[in-house]
């Protein structure tokens, strides 16, 4: 990954006159797709980003406490919602190589209701901002950890510095660094959960394949029903992720390998080359966050809802760290508070260096800049980053109850995926070049998983209806 053509622009040391626009389709950077799966494996890393930022809120908290709140009932949500997204994310992905556009440019396409943008670029907006919550919940729940391990400095003021050290990490910092971090924090935790959970498999009081199977069952969970719901919206790729996983493929490369689109055999054979790539980037990243989302809610039905645990405001981490604890022995309770403060700041850094390039995309297509001015970008991006920090910090402050936040960000992202569905189909039929389309079993696969995602949605605004 550390390849010429993989260089990205935006770090500090790089003055501002010097940025090459990542998302300016031109000549020279045009290359040949890799032509073995080793070398293709080296060029993978937008999907390593995704992980980094599932693999937090919604892994380690929401899914952990869905376990604790209802057991092994609504395993069944947890595969329906890692297995069946991915094939939405594969399809924006193939549209942006084919296009040369951002994921926002392409969505403002989809007719309906404008006022410089369209509606979805506004749903978007308004979800992002609701998800701000679950970021916020990330700074509270990292700076419980650290009143854990240093309780003379009380949680607001940790949740101060690590913002402080997010806007260091963040602003100026381009697509390497992202990267990198992501990939160190994804290893890091996801393979010892996956080694506890293992261990849970011989723990009888706790754990038994006759619970599994129930989990099976399509079931609707009882009182864990909200957290179910927003369970499916932020674990596997949110709906969050699916807006962002385009933008990280333009700033990796790979609509610009392909090279503006023209009607020649040589670009459908390159733009059909990333787009391999491109699968393979969502393949890897899928299972590594399906084995730590599977791990972490069979630890939170078996360990937590064994015990009688749910994570809460006051003892989030406390509690969560039975799962640890546990199965592994108390001498991994540090283990855990560590392996809590990578998984949870990851998905602050990782969420927030995605959505402020969304928002940066926004301010362009709203004719704030002009797309091909990317010091611009770089400038709206940096001013960005600054304010979908603070806004968080700010929620932790008036709420301060990590578990709510998270959930009522994860029902928003659960609402917003719909929405995602309908206007990936209109743009895959309506926009997307025939040349490279996929096989029909794939366009039936995207109408299946739109129309579950709208049951189920529906399902769930049904329920809310009755309630009043």
């Amino acid at each position: 990954m550390n390849n010429a053509d993989d260089r990205q622009v935006g770090e500090a040391s790089v003055s501002l006159p010097e940025l090459k626009d990542p998302y300016e389709l031109t000549p020279e950077d045009i290359a040949e797709p890799p032509a073995t799966w080793w070398s293709a494996l080296r060029r993978i890393g937008p999907g390593m980003i995704l992980a980094a930022s599932i693999v937090g809120s919604g892994e380690l908290v929401a899914t952990t406490t869905l376990g604790a709140q209802v057991g092994y009932t609504a395993l069944w949500v947890i595969l329906l919602s890692c297995l069946i997204k991915p094939v939405l994310q594969a399809e924006m992905g193939r549209y942006i190589i084919a296009s040369g556009e951002t994921g926002l440019a392409g969505f403002d396409r989809v007719p309906g209701p404008r006022f410089r943008v369209n509606w979805i670029v506004w749903a978007w907006a308004i979800m992002t901002l609701l998800t701000l919550l679950q970021i916020g919940a990330m700074f509270g729940g990292v700076a419980q950890v650290m009143n854990l391990l240093l309780p003379s400095i009380p949680v607001t003021v940790w949740v101060v510095v690590f913002w402080l050290i997010t806007l260091a990490i963040l602003l100026g910092g381009g697509y390497e660094r992202i990267e990198r971090l992501a990939m160190l924090k994804v290893g890091l935790f996801t393979m010892l959960t996956f080694l506890a959970a293992l261990l849970l498999i011989r723990m009888p009081q706790y754990f038994s394949w006759d619970a599994i199977w129930e989990g099976f069952k399509f079931k609707m969970p009882g009182e864990g029903f909200s957290t179910a719901v927003a369970v499916f919206g932020i674990t596997g790729v949110g709906a969050s992720e699916l807006f962002m996983y385009p933008y990280w493929c333009v700033e990796k490369g790979y609509a610009r390998f392909a090279g503006k689109r023209n009607d020649s055999p040589e670009w459908d054979r390159r733009a059909r080359g990333w787009i391999r790539v491109m699968h393979l980037d969502i393949i890897a990243s899928m299972i590594i966050y399906t084995i730590a989302t599977i791990a972490f809610y069979l630890l939170g039905a078996g360990i937590l809802h064994g015990m009688g645990k749910v994570p809460a405001a006051g003892d989030m981490i406390p509690v969560l760290s039975n799962i640890y604890t546990q199965t592994l022995g108390e001498w991994s309770l540090w283990i855990f508070y560590v392996g809590a403060i990578f998984t949870l700041y990851g998905t602050i850094f990782a969420a927030t260096a995605s959505n402020s390039r969304v928002f940066a995309d926004m301010a362009c297509l709203m004719g704030f800049f002009e797309a091909g001015d990317y010091r611009q970008r770089v400038r709206y991006r940096n001013g960005f980053i600054i304010a979908i920090t603070a806004i968080p910090v700010v929620f932790f402050f008036l709420f301060k109850s990590p578990v709510k936040m998270i959930v009522a960000g994860g029902v928003a992202q659960a609402l917003m995926l719909p929405v995602i569905g309908i206007g990936t189909l209109y743009l895959h039929h309506r926009h997307l070049p025939a040349s490279i389309a996929p096989p029909r079993r794939v366009t039936a696969a995207m109408w299946i998983a739109t129309a579950i995602i709208v049951l189920l949605m529906g399902y769930y605004v049904l329920e809310q209806l009755r309630k009043f």
